[in-house]
């Protein structure tokens, strides 16, 4: 679930979410199935794979994707970093989350003029209560995070 509902454009395949969480490819079998028979998430061909995506019209789609954020920990850094940092022009994440892998590290690249030690001292404090590494990017606009070849967007 932390795979699907981390955001609307997430997919895999049944062999890459086996290998990606170190599963035996029947037990996600089975688990993609209970998902799919819920009306969760859809399933199309592609070539000779399935290809699984969230389905964003479930009536429970809104709430899936909250819990996967509260459970990651965006909702309380997200709160906390955008109050008290100035000017922000956007924030996003980035980095393993923002590919629906809790690697327990969240990146958040923050696009503005924002005070940057307030931003760190604040990220450690988000770092010890959410138990994750907290890392910052800070960019003066956002054709950097375009142009930066560590930070992608998805």
């Amino acid at each position: 679930m932390l795979k699907l509902f981390s955001h609307p454009d997430a997919s895999g395949h049944l062999r890459g979410f086996a290998e990606e969480f170190g599963e035996s490819t029947n037990s996600v079998r089975i688990e993609l199935g209970k998902l799919s028979e819920a009306g969760l998430i859809l399933s199309s061909p592609e070539g000779q794979k399935v290809l699984y995506r969230p389905n964003i019209q479930n009536p429970f789609y809104r709430e899936l994707t909250r819990l996967v954020s509260k459970h990651m920990g965006f909702d309380q850094l997200v709160e906390r970093v955008l109050n008290q940092l100035g000017e922000v022009e956007s924030a996003f994440v980035v980095g393993d989350y923002a590919r629906g892998l809790d690697t327990g590290t969240i990146e958040v690249a923050l696009v503005g003029q924002v005070d940057q030690q307030v931003a760190q001292r604040l990220a450690q404090r988000a770092q010890q209560e959410l138990g994750r590494r907290v890392m910052l990017h800070f960019l003066a606009s956002a054709t950097q995070l375009e142009k930066g070849p560590s930070l992608k967007l998805l």
